[in-house]
């Protein structure tokens, strides 16, 4: 099979385009041959090295696929299943080995590509609107790259729950696509925060920064006292460290630094969860919008273009 590995963590020139062994699933384990696999700004973490990983190894945390054969002890799976999963290296591939209890079941309304587009970002968006800061009718909530594939599954459900929507962009055309995902405001990145405290004084009841270190600042300066900052990801780089001092002069606010990873560490939480996203697909609630698709040699073109924000809505690769 063909898969992208890594020997040394780098910048996009690290990503091989390579020939492997067919793997064989182990006890607990299926294979999948890949239909499609998410491009997500933590490939460009494992990948860089802001988040370690063992190398050499195939990296890409996200797909979907249908099983074809199954390890020893797998039960409640059969070859021919229809799946997505999250959180799994090696996804960047022709076929991946995949634990059976981190498997979601893809409902028939459901395409292989939208699943690999929203199951890691509808899951977080989830988490963020639901558990981080439970998201209220009435609340105003500030999005950070509202037109990115992150940002357009956020602002829709932060609609669905009846917020006031304030994205913040950085070209006419993402600002076209994040009002048409509802956002009610949508503002550029200079001055944001003067911008929102104009727009939502004395501040909005959630900012959702998947920004950091560019942001970081003007997130704190644009939630309302016991506001909540939720910074969930580091596009521009690691927040620098601050005196914690700054959330009770701004307000007493809630700052939180969240990882999909423990919202849906239990099975029955991961199919909850995938459940409500799959379901809001199915009944037109929440549209996936799928910006580009590369072939798996072009993974590094992917990762630069991610990168560099030259894109809006979800990027896949096709195996």
């Amino acid at each position: 099979m063909r898969a992208i590995v890594i020997t040394a963590q780098g910048g996009p020139e690290v990503l091989d385009h390579r020939e492997l062994q067919d793997p064989v699933p182990g006890r607990g384990e299926v294979l999948v041959d890949v239909a499609a696999s998410g491009v997500n700004f933590v490939d460009i973490y494992h990948r860089s090295g802001v988040y370690p990983v063992p190398l050499p190894t195939s990296i890409g945390s996200e797909g979907a696929g249908t099983v074809t054969a199954l390890g020893p002890g797998v039960e409640g799976v059969a070859v021919g299943d229809r799946v997505a999963w999250v959180n799994v290296l090696g996804s960047y591939a022709e076929r991946a080995l995949v634990p059976a209890d981190r498997l979601v079941p893809i409902p028939e309304d459901v395409s292989f590509e939208v699943a690999a587009a929203s199951l890691l970002q509808g899951l977080t968006a989830h988490y963020l609107t639901h558990t981080t800061h439970e998201v209220k009718q009435g609340d105003t909530v500030l999005i950070h790259a509202a037109a990115g594939g992150m940002g357009l599954l956020l602002t829709q459900l932060a609609k669905l729950r009846g917020a006031r929507v304030i994205g913040t962009v950085s070209t006419p055309e993402k600002e076209k696509a994040a009002r048409e995902a509802g956002a009610d405001e949508v503002i550029g990145y200079e001055g944001f925060a003067e911008q929102v405290k104009r727009l939502a004084p004395p501040g909005v009841d959630a900012v959702y920064d998947g920004i950091g270190k560019a942001t970081f600042e003007g997130s704190l300066a644009s939630a309302r006292p016991r506001g909540v900052v939720a910074v969930y990801g580091v596009a521009s780089g690691p927040v620098p460290s601050f005196d914690s001092q700054a959330l009770t002069s701004r307000g007493s606010l809630f700052l939180a630094r969240p990882s999909l990873v423990h919202h849906i560490a239990e099975r029955d939480e991961l199919l909850s969860r995938a459940a409500d996203v799959f379901g809001w697909i199915g009944r037109g609630e929440l549209k996936v919008t799928v910006s580009r698709r590369y072939p798996l040699a072009e993974a590094r073109q992917a990762h630069e273009d991610l990168a560099a924000r030259r894109t809006t809505g979800k990027l896949l690769l096709i195996p």
